[in-house]
């Protein structure tokens, strides 16, 4: 891989996912993959496991792992080409990142949308300037649209507790106290429909349809009872309006996932990224009860992130 920004980059999905499976098994195991490699990671927006993951990750691999917090510790960055910059941004992306780039081996960048301007947050202009400008391997911590190490650690999860026939996967849009980008719900149906072992269905009330080259041929429904039944795994997730751009249409009255709906379900495992709103898209119940994958499905961004950073510093 040359770089990781979504499931493109990947040429097998299956390989990747058994190579953080065997990191899993012995987490340093490739400690003199990284050895004397160095990676920064460089946030926009606040995190928690994407952070925290990525840190631990570097460090099996041997690697040093240096975070900056971009908008908070340095300078208001400019990313038009051709800024007259008089105004509030302070050093443009073209003289900043191939600095950085100069520093480190590889660069791990996570910003989010604006949910202002569609146009502007799908060209994804942070991420693509810095694969430009940087000079050296980019990994995406999550962008304006896509959100891949955690949809990586998705499928590692569904492998891990996969049924012996052909698993049924439902995404089902969860209620929100605001507007939330649609970066998970994308990657998500992206790489799912990528890894093809799967029959897919996405949930949604009207109005909340994604952008269709993610969704590609899942069956799309807003009958969410409908969509749940016989399910095998259910994953629940807030987005915003794509057409609506950013837009809140509903406050989702009865689309929260709990019990009674789950037993629709062919007992189906409830995944979520975290952090999750506990009894507006989740349930108590669902999330303290048997089966609740969130925590997995968290503890394996580490391996996601690892196998993602082995395989980048040994194609580069």
């Amino acid at each position: 891989m040359k770089n990781f920004i979504s499931v493109n980059d990947v040429p097998d999905i299956n390989a990747l996912v058994q190579k953080a499976l065997a990191f899993k098994k012995d987490p340093p195991g490739g400690q003199l993959t990284g050895k004397g490699k160095r990676v920064g990671l460089l946030f926009f927006n606040p995190s928690l496991r994407t952070r925290l993951s990525t840190q631990v990750a570097a460090g099996n691999l041997g690697m040093e792992a240096i975070v900056f917090n971009v908008n908070k510790e340095g300078w208001a960055l400019e990313f038009e080409p051709g800024a007259v910059m008089n105004g509030t941004t302070v050093e443009h992306i073209m003289d900043a990142a191939p600095v950085m780039g100069s520093y480190f081996d590889v660069l791990c960048v996570r910003s989010f949308p604006s949910l202002q301007d569609r146009e502007a947050d799908y060209s994804e202009k942070v991420i693509s300037a810095f694969i430009q400008y940087a000079g050296v391997p980019v990994v995406s911590l999550e962008s304006a649209t896509l959100h891949p190490l955690q949809s990586l650690a998705d499928i590692i999860t569904m492998v891990e507790n996969k049924p012996a026939h052909k698993p049924k996967v439902v995404l089902t849009w969860a209620p929100h106290v605001k507007a939330l980008p649609q970066c998970v719900a994308n990657s998500f149906a992206q790489w799912v429909n990528a890894w093809g072992e799967a029959d897919f269905v996405i949930t949604h009330p009207e109005g909340y349809e994604l952008d269709a080259e993610f969704v590609k041929d899942a069956t799309v429904t807003h009958n969410q009872d409908e969509a749940l039944a016989n399910a095998d795994f259910v994953y629940v997730k807030n987005w915003s309006s794509y057409n609506d751009y950013g837009k809140v249409l509903t406050n989702g009255d009865g689309w929260m996932l709990d019990n009674k709906k789950l037993a629709l379900t062919n007992n189906a495992k409830v995944m979520h990224c975290l952090p999750v709103r506990r009894n507006v898209e989740l349930s108590d119940e669902i999330l303290d009860g048997p089966n609740s994958l969130v925590t997995q499905q968290a503890a394996n961004r580490v391996w996601s992130a690892q196998a993602v950073l082995s395989e980048i510093i040994k194609t580069n």
